[in-house]
């Protein structure tokens, strides 16, 4: 409240401009999911019912036992010692590079990172270097800092791409298994992007929070292992992983971490500072020993079945009700299905409003896009419901579409093919 003049109810300042740029689709979709009554095919979360819970119950009390009060005060604003120096220890043994624990940030999950490095990095203006569709909570993190995009084309020949490099702050890629399309990014086009970007003299964000979901085989080396073959000695090269438990454990822990040359985690840890204070200590301590234990890599090997189960039904079903206005690729890993009109015509931002008519959610392709005009593409999640429900889903879905295409002429006459999609 603002007084201006000595009166309750004089004019109070506005908002903030970026506040005007904002959509609501992820506060919508979180509050969807928690309705009995709808479907969401909108989330990104994980299946509910295999969260371990027992043996989270069983480390928090290791933890405390362990730990005793360190695991309950403010803690270093770099995060839990031990926790940053068994993730240095990983990513040493999975990179062959040189990593300590002055090359790791422990943060509130990785959106936490993505807000940090936005901190750090980019001024009004500045330009970044993104896929496109890319992830809604990278856009909504740097939103507040007002930057500019660019396509990151992993093929790009494009005559001024290297100059865009060189006046980019940075370049955000999500190779494996990218929210929202699912893509896995083939090993020469991770080399091929490092070299450009080494060659520009900027960052490279590599946001890697699906590792752990391979359903049809491992997704290879990330890009931080190819930086790290490149030069022996302590790594400070240009890339900057980030890594979460929120997919391979659970996403109430909220503890992900940025690994990152020494001085970028030094600046980082100056934004966290004035962020939070600290993070939790006792998370963090709980984190610790289920990863002292590789439990989050057990527990990958029983939630991965179980996820392709439930990609296979939903791709199944959308072949039998979704085909004749929608294609999609499988995806070989990750949460989500990208699926494309075939018909540019179809706005799928207009088609939600149907969806939620039938009960059914799915996220609209335009909140994925920097310029927002990508309305002909929608991403259903397929890892947090039940091949049952998934199934129903997809056939309000269907309802969904024939109730808009009814209401669209232009679309209603459209010669529609039959023909087996790519799902």
């Amino acid at each position: 409240m603002t007084i201006s003049d000595g009166r309750i109810g004089a004019k109070r300042p506005g908002w903030a401009r970026w506040l005007g740029s904002t959509n609501t689709i992820t506060q919508q979709f979180l509050t969807l999911g928690g309705r009995a009554d709808v479907v969401s095919l909108a989330g990104g979360l994980p299946a509910a019912e295999l969260y371990p819970i027992p043996a989270i119950q069983a480390a928090a009390r290791r933890a405390l036992e362990t730990h005793g009060s360190a695991a309950l005060e403010y803690g270093p604003v770099e995060g839990f010692p031990a926790l940053r120096q068994l993730i240095a220890a990983r990513v040493t043994a999975e990179t062959g590079g040189v990593f300590t624990a002055a090359n790791v940030l422990l943060t509130s999950g990785s959106m936490q990172a993505l807000d940090l490095i936005g901190k750090v990095l980019i001024d009004a203006g500045d330009l970044i270097v993104a896929q496109s569709p890319t992830y809604l909570g990278a856009l909504d993190a740097w939103r507040p800092r007002q930057p500019s995009y660019r396509r990151l084309d992993w093929d790009s020949h494009e005559a001024g791409f290297g100059e865009a490099l060189a006046k980019a702050k940075f370049v955000y890629a999500v190779p494996n298994y990218s929210n929202p399309t699912g893509v896995l990014v083939a090993q020469d086009r991770r080399a091929a992007l490092l070299d450009k970007v080494i060659a520009a003299g900027t960052w490279l964000v590599e946001d890697d929070p699906y590792h752990s979901i391979q359903l049809d085989g491992p997704p290879g080396r990330s890009i931080l292992s190819h930086c790290v073959a490149r030069k022996s000695g302590p790594y400070d090269g240009p890339v900057i992983y980030l890594g979460t438990v929120s997919k391979s454990l659970v996403p109430g822990l909220r503890v992900g971490w940025v690994i990152a040359e020494a001085g970028m985690i030094q600046n980082l840890a100056l934004a966290k500072l004035a962020t939070d204070l600290s993070g939790s200590m006792f998370t963090q301590a709980v984190t610790l020993d289920l990863l002292e234990r590789d439990f989050d890599r057990h527990h990958a090997k029983t939630i991965v079945p179980l996820y392709r189960e439930r990609r296979d039904a939903l791709c199944r079903e959308a072949s039998l009700h979704l085909r004749d206005w929608f294609e999609w690729d499988v995806p070989v890993g990750g949460m989500f299905v990208w699926l494309r009109a075939k018909n540019r015509a179809i706005d799928t931002d207009e088609l939600y409003k149907f969806a939620i008519e039938e009960k059914v959610a799915f996220v609209p392709g335009s909140v994925f896009d920097f310029a927002g005009e990508d309305r002909s593409a929608m991403r259903l999640n397929f890892t947090r419901s039940s091949p049952e429900v998934l199934a129903e889903g997809v056939r309000r879905l269907a309802r969904a579409i024939g109730n808009y295409v009814s209401s669209r002429p232009q679309l209603k006459g459209r010669d529609r093919s039959r023909g087996a999609s790519s799902g």
